[in-house]
């Protein structure tokens, strides 16, 4: 655990451009809209399995182990919504939660894992791909990456893959519990400057800990905003 207070170390709130009245109001449409039930309702491993698409999607990305489950699961406030598996990398498929009636959150397989085979990762990227291209309702991804850690060449790689697939997304860091104060501004310095090189990314970085809950309300208030968007 980091020596530090998380919010001293320069979070960048979303939509920075609002008032601090409709900030509050943001935040607040996002703590209602993530008190609603969520649950899971289905499981997909190809295109062609994919659910009906009646409600908007967000669907999260990460590498394997980065904390994708346990920010689901806080996001949610429920312990178990998300459960990660007992061999990372090894998932292939898509998992999909019914927010309220109103939004979809998207688990995506986690990448990067080194045991992980080439037939895997193969399918990994083909199936990320082609639903990122060929998926109407999806409205954003959010992409996280380990605060503690440094970006890596396959990062990059989904970053772009992004971009081509003309899919706005966030740029979450996690785990910022687990980074000290200086060493956390530097690495908020260094993604920000790598969001900017990156047309699709949103321009504005997020920092959260789900230890903590730093971040959370401010996460749920962006996500917030893509409900009801059919």
């Amino acid at each position: 655990m980091a020596d530090h207070e998380p919010d001293q170390a320069g979070q960048a709130e979303p939509g920075t451009h609002l008032t601090p009245e409709e900030q509050a109001a943001a935040i607040e449409r996002g703590r209602l809209l993530f008190a609603a039930e969520c649950q899971f309702y289905y499981a997909a491993q190809r295109l062609d399995q994919l659910p009906p698409m009646d409600r908007p999607e967000i669907a999260f990305a990460g590498r394997s182990n980065v904390g994708k489950s346990s920010l689901l699961n806080k996001l949610t406030g429920r312990n178990h919504l998300a459960r990660t598996s007992s061999e990372p990398g090894r998932t292939r498929q898509l998992n999909f939660f019914n927010l309220g009636d109103r939004l979809s959150l998207v688990d995506m397989p986690g990448y990067g894992y080194a045991k992980a085979s080439k037939e895997i990762k193969g399918d990994w990227q083909d199936l990320m791909f082609d639903y990122l291209r060929g998926r109407p309702t999806l409205r954003r991804v959010v992409l996280l990456l380990d605060s503690r850690i440094e970006v890596k060449d396959l990062d990059l790689k989904v970053m772009g893959l992004l971009d081509r697939a003309a899919v706005t997304y966030f740029v979450v860091l996690t785990k910022a519990d687990g980074v000290k104060a200086g060493a956390l501004v530097r690495k908020q310095a260094e993604v920000q400057a790598l969001i900017r090189k990156h047309p699709a990314a949103f321009p504005e970085l997020l920092t959260t800990s789900s230890e903590t809950g730093f971040g959370m309300p401010e996460l749920r208030a962006l996500l917030a905003g893509q409900a009801d968007t059919l």
